[in-house]
């Protein structure tokens, strides 16, 4: 087949007017992917970043006894004092890991240490600073004085988590505070999702790696780093297929082999419908285009479809738009393969923005932009100046994005925005 004899691609949206809107390519793409079903045991440390394939129940109570919540004194509610000082004698010390021997009779208290099993006979606990400590002719004793209540400064056994409990649905992403919790319930192994696999390359005889000689007309290839960086900050398995160039066999071996060992398989470059673009050719052959052209910008050529088994992400060349697309629309739909739950639109806060942003209606408007707090400590926003695509630097400017939807128009300094930090993106 010539370059200039091209298969049009499946469902392909062509001319402006027939721009797919942003709702529906989402709505698309999450009716074709689906969780990968295969998962894996592993020890509890190697399990930080992995999604939970079986719901977690706890086998025991948390806290498994009942016990102080503060350095003091225990002692039983009914003998606290009305008005006026009571005198308590003391009878020995509960030590965390080392409970008091033996029940503590009505009108006496233990000294107790954080974490230590309440002494039987005891349901209350006065923080050692609101006593007065003395040893007189009697012994060991406190004067407590009036104010406390019954069951102050104790923690109940099971009043964090209870024996049986749903303690992690399946879905869940074990970060830091999960390796904590189920460490605290004495669990070593998790059944986890096994790690998704990413096929991705770069398009274009323009690209040379790092390393190789430019001539002129040839650029290195940054989005390959910058995929590189976003799917590793995700916990998939990275398949680095390197620069393919653009000649048909090429292109069709890629896809091919991307297809044979990825779950997902991402492009970059050749997604427009230039004569020496043949990612529609070879989609036509091995696969299906579900759509090509969306409403957005930057990222208007991005194709979604299918590889034999593997779900297909064409992304833009130019390295903002490949960003851009890709925090959008390709990693909440890797999250949702990978098995996990929280895999839900990129969350968004309404900011006062300092800039003046033009608008074209009929498409989604994405600014990268500097989130950050005016004099009086208020949160603003403002853009980071210039808007090409293909100027990187401006993405490592900025903290996030300001999201102008479809509806839009053009915005003046003064007006409130939809945001989305970066770090809500990773």
């Amino acid at each position: 087949m010539s370059k200039t004899e091209r298969t049009p691609p499946v469902d392909c949206y062509t001319g402006d007017p027939e721009l797919l809107p942003v709702a529906e390519a989402l709505e698309r793409i999450d009716a074709l992917v689906a969780s990968i079903s295969e998962h894996e045991r592993v020890a509890l440390r190697e399990a930080l970043g992995r999604i939970l394939a079986e719901a977690v129940i706890s086998p025991m109570n948390v806290p498994g006894h009942t016990n102080s919540a503060m350095d003091g004194y225990a002692l039983a509610g009914r003998d606290l004092a009305v008005d006026g000082n009571a005198r308590v004698p003391v009878l020995g010390t509960a030590w965390a890991g080392q409970p008091f021997a033996g029940e503590v009779p009505a009108g006496s208290a233990v000294r107790v240490m954080t974490g230590a099993v309440m002494p039987q006979g005891t349901d209350t606990v006065i923080m050692k600073e609101q006593v007065e400590e003395r040893i007189d002719e009697q012994g060991e004793c406190i004067v407590v004085g009036g104010g406390h209540r019954t069951g102050q400064n104790v923690r109940q056994a099971a009043e964090d988590i209870a024996m049986g409990s749903l303690v992690l649905a399946a879905g869940k992403c074990i970060m830091p505070a999960e390796l904590g919790l189920l460490a605290s319930l004495g669990i070593g192994e998790l059944s986890v999702k096994r790690r998704l696999r990413v096929a991705f390359f770069s398009t274009g005889d323009e690209l040379r790696s790092i390393g190789e000689v430019l001539e002129p007309g040839n650029v290195y290839d940054s989005n390959r780093y910058t995929l590189y960086g976003m799917l590793a900050r995700l916990g998939v398995e990275l398949i680095d297929l390197g620069v393919v160039r653009d000649e048909p066999d090429a292109v069709r071996n890629a896809f091919r082999e991307a297809a044979r060992l990825g779950d997902a398989v991402i492009s970059t470059g050749g997604a427009s419908t230039g004569e020496a673009d043949y990612i529609g050719d070879t989609l036509a052959e091995l696969g299906e285009v579900r759509f090509w052209r969306i409403a957005i910008r930057p990222g208007r050529p991005l194709a979604f479809g299918r590889v034999a088994d593997a779900v297909f992400f064409g992304l833009p060349g130019n390295p903002v738009a490949v960003m851009v697309t890709f925090y959008q629309f390709v990693q909440p739909a890797l999250m949702r393969m990978m098995g996990s739950s929280e895999a839900h639109p990129n969350p968004t806060v309404r900011v006062t923005c300092m800039s003046r942003l033009r608008k074209k209606p009929g498409r989604v408007e994405v600014y990268r932009a500097i989130l950050e707090r005016d004099a009086d400590g208020r949160p603003t926003v403002r853009n980071t100046g210039k808007t090409g695509s293909g100027l990187l630097h401006t993405m490592s400017d900025a903290n996030c994005f300001i999201i102008l939807p479809e509806d839009a128009e053009s915005v003046e300094p003064g007006t409130e925005v939809d945001v989305q930090p970066f770090f809500g993106l990773t």
